[in-house]
This record gives structure tokens, C-alpha cells and sequence, in this order.
């Protein structure tokens, strides 16, 4: 068994990095112990970690047969949640999250593709992790074309103009967050250098989005310390109380 300081990251492509989250990670004494699905690494279907991250990436949920890892990503979310561990997972990682727990994923009407409002929503302002942030306007970062439900028993905590669902929590750990609070500024030219003709193809102007970040960064980033710092403290205390390996 793995230490029980180690958090398993699953990381899908190169650019999408934990940012803000594995800051928080380290600054807990957590270790991220990290799958790169893009060089090959196997996923576990098992969570033998006192936490659960899983990244975004291009991908779709419903394209499973293109991307066999995809079932082995929902069955390690199904056993992190099976066993109450900590669960975190962005923009792709919070759809295998809404899909391990029954939820439709399918892609939306429009992409969100750069800085957007969300827009907070009753149980954020009670929600244990997201009540610091919850009164104040936020514009936060987005990359995707899908979009899902509200998985049955789930709460929703915010949502954009465009999203129903943007950030969900499930139970007292699991949470979803389709738009990226992780973001700093060397992730934000990482993602928006790698991901530029995308869009190009949907009408938005990289280097804008790229701009804009010196004027959005900084809220989001306090935003960020103070939500990615509570489920850090929830990873920490499930490494207090695993059994030794």
C-alpha cells in the first residue's frame, strides 16, 4: 500500500497540471503521487491514497471506447466514493465524477472557452468549503463543451450563464468543479498555448484570454487558497486516520 500522505492525481494531458491544487497539497504535507495517462501510466481501479484528484483534458466521457482508461477512472471515482475518501475533479474530472454517480454527460450547445462569471447558488453559502468564497462575485476560467446533470443526491453550488452545473458537491467530500479555479498564470499559457485553435475554431481570440488573466488572476487565486485548502484539509485528516501500510 501506498503512503497514506500520498493524494493520487490523475493527470490526462501535459498542459493540465494540479496548479493552485498541488500548492495546497504541498503546503498540507501531502504528497501527489501522479498518473500521467498521457505517457502510458495505468490507472488503478482502486484508491489505496488518503485522497482522490482527478484533471481535465480533451477527452469526452462518452468516448470510452476511444479512451479505455476512461471506465478504469469512473471505477477508481466509484471506489474513492465507495470508501469516503476525498474526491476532487476539474472540468473533465468533475464529468467522471457526475457520471460515476449517475449522471448524463453530453456536449453542451456552446463552448466555454475563457473568463466567465459564476454565479453562486444557496447551498455554496453553506457549503463547508465554498462559504468563504460564496458572497463575492468571481470570474472564473473555463475550458470545455461538455457539460452534465446534477447527479441524483448531489448539491449544486454554482453555475455560469452558459452551464447549469459548474461546481457540485456530493456527500461531505466529493467535489466537482467544471471550471478551473486551479489556475495560475503559467498553467493558464500552458492550456490556452496548447489548446489555441480551439479557440480560434469557436471564435475566441487567445491572446485576449490570455490578457485577461492579469486583470481575473488574483481574485481566483485567493478564491482558490481558501476552497483547494479545505479538501486539502480533508485529504490531510483521511491521512491522519489511515492504518499504516
Amino acid at each position: 500500500m501506498n503512503p497514506p500522505t500520498d493524494v493520487l492525481v490523475v493527470q490526462h494531458v501535459e498542459p493540465e497540471t494540479t496548479g493552485a491544487i498541488g500548492a495546497a497539497l504541498t503546503g498540507a504535507g501531502l504528497r501527489a503521487r501522479t498518473v500521467r495517462v498521457y505517457a502510458g501510466d495505468a490507472v488503478p481501479r482502486r484508491l489505496e491514497h488518503a485522497g482522490l484528484v482527478v484533471m481535465g483534458g480533451p477527452m469526452g466521457v462518452y468516448e470510452q471506447d476511444r479512451y479505455p482508461h476512461l471506465r478504469d477512472e469512473i471505477a477508481l471515482i466509484e471506489d474513492a466514493l465507495a470508501h469516503q475518501a476525498p474526491v476532487l475533479g476539474v472540468c473533465l474530472g468533475s464529468q467522471l465524477l457526475a457520471a460515476a454517480l449517475g449522471a448524463r454527460v453530453y456536449p453542451g450547445p456552446q463552448k466555454e472557452l475563457g473568463w466567465y462569471p459564476l454565479e453562486w447558488l444557496p447551498d455554496a453559502r453553506r457549503d463547508p468549503l465554498f462559504h468563504p468564497i460564496a458572497a463575492q462575485s468571481l470570474m472564473a476560467f473555463h475550458w470545455h463543451g461538455d457539460r452534465f446533470d446534477a447527479p441524483q443526491g448531489a448539491r449544486v453550488l454554482a453555475r455560469s450563464a452558459a452551464t447549469p452545473v459548474q461546481v457540485f458537491s456530493y456527500g461531505t467530500q466529493a467535489y466537482g468543479l467544471l471550471c478551473h479555479l486551479e489556475i495560475t498564470a503559467s498553467l493558464l499559457t500552458a492550456i490556452v498555448t496548447a489548446f489555441g485553435d480551439e479557440a480560434r475554431a469557436a471564435g475566441r481570440d487567445p491572446t485576449a484570454i490570455l490578457g485577461e488573466g492579469d486583470q481575473f488572476l488574483h481574485a481566483l487565486s485567493e478564491a482558490a487558497d481558501a476552497v483547494f485548502g479545505g479538501w486539502v484539509a480533508l485529504a490531510a485528516r483521511a491521512a491522519r486516520t489511515a492504518p499504516a501500510p
